[in-house]
């Protein structure tokens, strides 16, 4: 499994470790990635991914899981989450005609 969320793009990052005495030695700084699902109103399911707790956030802030899809440019979207976007698309509008 890769550590990179689905939300944010967000992956690991590297650098170093840096003693007292400057010594430096390379480490890997991990995003914090958790497998959760989040419920789609339009889909009427929950639908699983791998987020950071940032991606969360970001989900809650534009309005919940369906608002960020439609608010998202599909460029900008992890590949899984494409299709996601086209079905919650296709759903409001078919509620909105």
């Amino acid at each position: 499994m890769s550590r990179r969320c689905m939300i944010t793009g967000k992956g690991v990052m590297s650098g170093n470790n840096v003693s007292h005495a400057l010594n430096r030695t390379r480490r890997r700084f991990l995003p914090n990635i958790q497998d959760t699902s989040l419920y789609s109103e339009a889909l009427d399911r929950w639908v699983n991914i791998r987020t950071s707790a940032a991606g969360l956030r970001t989900v809650e802030h534009k309005g919940g899981f369906d608002a960020f899809l439609t608010s998202t440019a599909p460029t900008k979207l992890d590949a899984k989450l494409r299709p996601i976007k086209a079905q919650v698309e296709k759903v409001l509008a078919a509620k909105t005609a």
